[in-house]
């Protein structure tokens, strides 16, 4: 009776399927029951009669850097807790606590310390950690400072495997530098996502890193060999080929409108996956904060180095959603899947992404425009709109 949560007339959305209108019983943070008028008894209610709620898998954000003036390269309990304590308010209910090129110190830090976190209540699940460089291309380095850019080896990924606690699920590397492809290759013996980014591989390139596992793209478009038509370079290899899942970027500064729906109408909802790619000024006023030791200037048109590059996101997961609603006009059903199903299918999470008996009970609770009423992580309110 304690950990139970009954959740009446909501419209339930899930990947596949039509919506269902019904209610949900939750017992222990998982998904017990679910049917309509259910007559049972809880220790909490919510009831959406007259509300015309939709309730859908909570989102999973697999690429965010920071948010609420926080990052995982500051490698403290208190940054992971804030960011985690934060997310929620976007309707984000898991996410993986991204690094990025650093000197070796620094990123065994961060790993060291996502290792240790303890996720409190009220706070998103940190389902472990994306390393997005140092395995990276000088060419297409975008706000990874080269300086730290180095060859990849597999004794240092098993290192740091280790030191994490096994916590890192993705990591994202450009296939074409030097040992990348025996890196790639010795890879598989880890249950690790193998990301192409930052990289100037050719198409020939990015077909040879597919066929040793590669089955995504990071934040497509963005610092990866762009499409020619005699160089159909990595964005035309992460378009066309099946294998191949994209993160994308909706905030329309990474991605053109027009480049989003190219992605949509070639990937599919079941090819792309919505990501924010945010660094510490998310929920943050306008002005100058810090990426790796390099100052970004934050202002309406999104966040730049003084090079010009830019450097992260300021972007949540509810506009995310908003804008790809508003772009494609796609389905609520294509919105849970770029939003939470692919991820948690990459991630090969078997209880979460659906709103399924024995899943977790992770949701959120949107109005008609697609605003965050509430969320809910294993069964418990962590954020309601006030």
């Amino acid at each position: 009776m304690k950990d139970t949560l009954l959740i009446s007339h909501v419209t339930m959305i899930n990947p596949e399927g039509k919506p269902f209108e019904g209610d949900l019983f939750i017992q222990d943070g998982e998904i017990a029951q679910i049917g309509c008028n259910l007559n049972i008894e809880a220790a909490h209610y919510i009831d959406g009669t007259d509300q015309d709620w939709f309730l859908l898998p909570g989102y999973i954000d697999m690429h965010i850097h920071g948010s609420a003036g926080h990052d995982t390269m500051d490698a403290t309990q208190q940054s992971l807790h804030a960011m985690a304590s934060s997310l929620v308010q976007e309707g984000v209910t898991s996410f993986l606590a991204t690094t990025m090129t650093q000197s070796i110190s620094k990123i065994e830090s961060a790993l060291l310390n996502v290792a240790e976190f303890q996720r409190h209540e009220g706070e998103a699940n940190v389902l472990g950690i994306h390393v997005e460089g140092p395995f990276v291309s000088k060419i297409r380095a975008g706000a990874q400072p080269v300086a730290y850019m180095i060859s990849p080896t597999i004794e240092q990924f098993a290192h740091w495997q280790n030191i994490s606690n096994h916590q890192i699920r993705q990591i994202t590397i450009a296939p074409e530098i030097e040992g990348g492809f025996p890196f790639l290759e010795a890879l598989r013996d880890f249950q690790v996502i193998p990301s192409i980014g930052h990289s100037d591989a050719s198409i020939d390139e990015v077909h040879k890193a597919v066929a040793l596992g590669v089955n995504q793209a990071t934040h497509l478009y963005n610092q990866m060999r762009p499409f020619h038509h005699r160089d159909p370079g990595v964005v035309g290899g992460a378009l066309l080929d099946e294998k191949i899942k994209v993160e994308l970027i909706v905030d329309f500064v990474h991605s053109h409108p027009q480049s989003v729906m190219l992605a949509y109408r070639l990937k599919g909802a079941k090819g792309i996956i919505l990501i924010t790619d945010a660094m510490r000024a998310k929920g943050l006023q306008y002005g100058e904060y810090d990426l790796g030791g390099q100052t970004v200037s934050v202002s309406e048109k999104g966040a730049h180095l003084a090079n010009g590059a830019l450097a992260g996101s300021i972007l949540t997961m509810e506009q995310a959603v908003k804008n790809m609603k508003a772009v494609t006009n796609c389905s609520l059903q294509e919105i849970v899947a770029m939003s939470s199903t692919n991820a948690a299918e990459q991630l090969r999470l078997s209880k979460k992404g659906r709103i399924k008996e024995g899943f977790d009970a992770d949701f959120v609770l949107l109005d008609q425009k697609l605003n965050v009423q509430k969320t809910i992580c294993r069964g418990k309110v962590v954020f309601e709109k006030s």
